[in-house]
């Protein structure tokens, strides 16, 4: 899949609003809060990125109970909509898929893309499903790393791959990058590095289950 700039995007105008953000855990809603920052600069300051404490669970999920979920998230990111008294820009939701982005993956993206679009969210709503897990994303970011941690290196076995095939990528970190060892609360700061030094914009390696996120965050409305 070809790559576009970051910020290329078609957008609404800038205004006060919230994006809400729905995933496993904190950590996964950090690193989307930066991707989104970086890939919608038509979201202002003004605009709150608010996460909807929940872990999600929709993967598995398939018929009525895939559509009780999604309505569930759905009216969840509209009550956050009323406690902040703004508008909802967007519902962003992640979870890992433990999986590599082949078949499966697709029918999974596919059934609940098609779920959110009839769940009657009044926002573009996303579905981030990081193949194999969210830090194989990071990994699209090599040079980021030292810059949270100046012992840390991303061995060339791991670096410029194409990511989103690679079994259980945060055992690897955890393993092979170096002192002291990589834990999850780590990869928000990994991507927020990335974010500031503009890593973001030249992804080392592929990862098609990114590349699949980051396109429907540019074709917002």
């Amino acid at each position: 899949m070809s790559r576009r700039p970051v910020g290329g995007a078609r957008g609404r105008e800038s205004g006060r609003g919230i994006v809400v953000l729905a995933g496993e855990d904190r950590n996964d809603c950090q690193i989307l809060a930066t991707l989104i920052r970086a890939h919608r600069p038509d979201l202002d300051a003004s605009t709150k990125l608010v996460r909807i404490n929940d872990p999600v669970r929709l993967r598995k999920k398939r018929g009525a109970d895939l559509t009780a979920a999604v309505r569930t998230l759905v009216g969840k990111a509209r009550a956050k909509a009323l406690q902040q008294r703004a508008p909802l820009r967007g519902l962003v939701i992640h979870e890992d898929f433990d999986g590599f982005a082949t078949g499966p993956y697709e029918e999974t993206r596919r059934s609940v893309a098609a779920e959110l679009a009839r769940g009657g969210a009044p926002c573009p709503a996303v579905f981030a499903l990081a193949a194999w897990e969210s830090e194989a994303w990071l990994l699209l970011f090599p040079d980021a790393f030292p810059l949270v941690h100046p012992g840390w290196h991303v061995p060339p076995s791991l670096r410029g791959k194409d990511t989103g095939r690679l079994e259980s990528p945060k055992e690897a970190l955890g393993r092979r990058l170096g002192a002291p060892a990589f834990r999850e609360s780590d990869g928000p700061l990994v991507m927020q590095a990335a974010s500031d030094r503009g890593l973001v914009a030249a992804p080392v390696g592929v990862n098609r289950s990114y590349d699949d996120f980051t396109d429907d965050l540019r074709t917002w409305d």
